[in-house]
């Protein structure tokens, strides 16, 4: 283990040189395999940054009782880019020769066994998760109706063709064929339907091909392909007080867990605090208002910029509401939103007293700089230039 982690630390310093390497030259060994890849440089760029984030995760959980898990999780997720047991060879020898390329004298005839060793024991995991999973690579859905938000945010809902086994506050991974192998990840807006139908809540990304397209361009009896559900934001079900704290199309998780706890009410408060870049963003405000006038003890309070203001007044003015309420150590505490609005609501609520055992968001990359402002290393700066948002198919929703 240690033999590479030491390796690996070289390769960090040039993380942006060894993974064009691996790209140049899988694509030059194995032509066929470029068609499975986005066709955009900016897309190709993103798929660099997960390509890294998956190596560095990997081999700082070496001695991780839970790496197998995630590898059979991993090859499981990845038969959505209709990879076969055949690919795993090439991407192993185009994995060991980027190491090659850019660990210098760390690559010794030590390390080139060890990684070559530890490659095969990774490859076979993926390949045998992939090989006992029984459910389909993805779910093919219809669009069914597409409400627009302005400009810049949509909410599809989608008909699978088989029921889609999710939880609420989960989300999916999405692809579409006006952007070819490309997927992103979005939320789902509502526990689980009688007609299987789920609502698919999608904010434009400038720039962003897939998100223009399902905001500006789908249609109903358009079809979508859907990943297994994953994610960790979904009700403990505690008899504890509940807050819920959402910003922009984060409000999707929370609306879905809202929509569970209306067919159980609880007998403890619930306080929903929703944050928008302006009032215009609050697309989803008549639906709350209606069945916040239904539930006597969920209380709703609404944060946006002051008239003219910079929109990041609201992440300000949140901080403030929040102070003024008391009992955040006996809170169970939902976020969710943006990673660096998550990021820094976070650090406020643990300077509040909440506990971070009851503090429960999804794991999401923060650009420029890791938790608690410690200086990121160099395969860190990478992996977050673009931040990566990817789907962590380990991402089991937990249930206590």
């Amino acid at each position: 283990m240690r033999i590479l982690k030491s390796s690996f630390a070289v390769v960090e310093r040039r993380a942006e040189h060894a993974v064009k390497f691996f790209y140049s030259h899988l694509f030059w060994h194995n032509p066929g395999i470029r068609r499975l890849f986005p066709d955009s440089a900016e897309d190709m760029e993103r798929q660099r940054d997960r390509l890294f984030a998956a190596l560095t995760h990997i081999v700082s959980r070496l001695e991780d009782d839970g790496l197998l898990p995630y590898l059979h999780d991993l090859g499981r997720d990845h038969r959505k880019f209709l990879v076969g047991p055949e690919h795993y060879a090439a991407v192993g020898a185009s994995l060991l020769a980027a190491l090659a390329a850019t660990s210098g004298a760390a690559w010794t005839p030590d390390a080139e066994k060890a990684w070559s060793e530890a490659y095969q024991l990774m490859a076979d995991a993926m390949t045998a998760g992939a090989a006992a999973s029984e459910d389909p690579p993805w779910w093919d859905a219809e669009v069914v109706r597409h409400l627009g938000y302005g400009p810049d945010v949509a909410v599809l809902t989608l008909a699978p063709h088989a029921p889609l086994p999710y939880l609420p506050g989960q989300y999916v991974s999405v692809s579409s064929a006006r952007v070819p192998s490309v997927w992103r990840t979005y939320s789902l807006g509502n526990a689980p339907r009688a007609d299987h139908t789920v609502d698919l809540h999608v904010s434009r990304i400038e720039g962003g091909r897939l998100s223009t397209a399902l905001v500006r361009e789908a249609g109903p009896g358009e079809r979508l392909r859907l990943s297994a559900p994953g994610g960790r934001l979904t009700l403990r079900r505690a008899d504890r007080p509940v807050t819920f704290i959402a910003a922009g199309t984060g409000w999707a998780p929370v609306r879905a867990m809202l929509e569970e706890l209306a067919q159980h009410p609880p007998d403890q408060d619930v306080r929903l605090f929703l944050a928008a870049r302006d009032a215009a963003h609050l697309y989803d405000r008549p639906w709350i208002d209606a069945y916040a006038a239904t539930r006597r003890r969920l209380a709703v309070t609404y944060i946006t910029p002051a008239p003219g203001q910079h929109r990041d007044q609201a992440t300000a003015r949140l901080a403030t509401a929040l102070g003024n309420r008391a009992l955040w150590p006996e809170q169970d505490v939902y976020l969710s939103g943006p990673p660096v609005f998550m990021e820094e609501t976070a650090l406020v609520l643990e300077e509040l007293g909440a506990r971070p055992d009851r503090l429960f968001h999804d794991s999401v990359p923060v650009p420029g700089a890791a938790r608690g402002g410690r200086p990121l290393g160099f395969g860190e700066w990478f992996l977050h230039r673009p931040p990566p948002h990817w789907h962590d198919p380990s991402a089991r929703a937990p249930r206590d």
